[in-house]
């Protein structure tokens, strides 16, 4: 997606080698328009795979799931990372790591909402080292579902998450792939 691309250079800082801010445009402020047109985009992409739900963490992966599950005309269930009050006590969880937040945390879907009837899109707004995306695969499974493939907004494809995926067999789709962020330049592969 182009347009997304010049968003990325004219709106994120590239932090270190590592790491891209991007909450101007996708973490903290959304961009409504440009988010649809990732929801159309994801959406296409996955049109004839028969998609029941869309699946994404919360919480920067909402608002592109949500789009696509919008355009698809399916619900959109999202990983809690903290367990509320009334949570349902019965849920399918993994422990994960999170790259940018520097923690570990919980990843939790409850069991209804998952069933091996379900042809699942996994979608999600950066990939880097892939545990996030491991962690809800592994939910996936567990729930007897079918993981259809995975849309990212932002691949880092300088780091191993979107590669080791796609060596498992899964279908990854990303909208716009980085291949470096070397001496504070963003490079576009």
């Amino acid at each position: 997606m182009e347009k997304l691309k010049q968003r990325i250079m004219e709106q994120s800082s590239v932090l270190s080698n590592d790491v891209l801010r991007m909450d101007a445009i996708i973490n903290q402020q959304v961009d409504p328009a440009l988010t649809m047109e990732m929801g159309h985009e994801f959406a296409n992409r996955y049109a004839e795979d028969g998609i029941t739900k869309v699946v994404t963490v919360e919480s920067s992966g909402i608002p592109a799931a949500f789009t696509t599950a919008y355009v698809l005309g399916v619900p959109l269930v999202f990983a809690r990372r903290k367990k509320t009050l009334i949570a349902d006590p019965d849920v399918y969880c993994e422990r994960v790591p999170s790259f940018t937040k520097g923690i570990v945390t919980d990843i939790m879907i409850s069991k209804p909402f998952l069933s091996k009837e379900d042809r699942i899109l996994f979608i999600d707004d950066i990939i880097a080292n892939g545990d996030a995306a491991r962690g809800l695969i592994r939910i996936i499974e567990r729930s007897g579902a079918t993981l259809a493939g995975i849309g990212i907004v932002v691949e880092k494809a300088f780091q191993a998450g979107g590669k080791l995926l796609r060596e498992q067999g899964i279908r990854v789709e990303s909208l716009v792939q980085i291949a470096s962020l070397d001496n504070g330049e963003i490079t576009f592969k």
